[in-house]
């Protein structure tokens, strides 16, 4: 099997599985959990240097950072899930980087603080404060969702996935999407999707 995944299903090792799954990729899964150490151990260094997840081998070649994953990924192999034209794959690239730069570092805060860390390490006020600092870029894509049900149009692409594995825990820390009905209806028609699933 050419293609190795390796990194902890409850990470960002999961949208490159959802993206894999997707194109209906044959891959072996191997589970490395940065929490116990595993990414610091010699052999994985050799995959990662920076010992981080996710990382994946294909064939000779060894990539890191999920997000870099994925677009190799659609690149290589296409599919319903790619976009079809010059402007959508500026649009794809736009909105991914936008997902890691306007909502992945707050979204990340909240589950930290709500969900990840022990009790005794929590601090309300940063989670509270990341909540507050997500409002801006959810009201840009509730606009972005009230001119076509998806974003790079009426059809579910990696523009989507990318975007929506970065909001896949507001129910885990319940996040109101209320104020943002776009939002609130497409995040769950993305997440619900049966390669979406660990």
């Amino acid at each position: 099997m050419a293609l190795t995944i390796y990194g902890k299903q409850q990470s960002r090792t999961s949208r490159v599985l959802w993206l894999a799954k997707e194109l209906g990729l044959q891959y072996e899964h191997v589970s490395i959990d940065q929490r116990a150490g595993e990414t610091r151990k010699p052999d994985f260094l050799k995959i990662n240097p920076n010992g981080h997840i996710p990382a994946i081998r294909d064939g000779d070649l060894v990539l890191w950072e999920s997000l870099a994953i994925n677009e190799y990924l659609i690149h290589k192999h296409g599919g319903p899930l790619a976009p079809k034209t010059t402007e959508d794959w500026g649009r794809f690239y736009m909105w991914t980087m936008w997902a890691m730069t306007e909502i992945e570092p707050q979204a990340n805060l909240v589950y930290q603080h709500t969900v990840v860390l022990p009790e005794e390490k929590r601090n309300p006020q940063v989670a509270t404060n990341a909540r507050e600092a997500l409002k801006a870029p959810l009201g840009v894509l509730d606009g972005a969702l009230g001119k076509s049900e998806y974003l790079l149009g009426n059809a579910f692409t990696v523009a989507d996935l990318n975007v929506a594995c970065t909001l896949s825990n507001m129910p885990r820390v319940n996040y109101d999407l209320a104020p943002w009905p776009k939002v609130a209806a497409w995040l769950p028609k993305c997440t619900s999707r049966p390669a979406a699933q660990p």
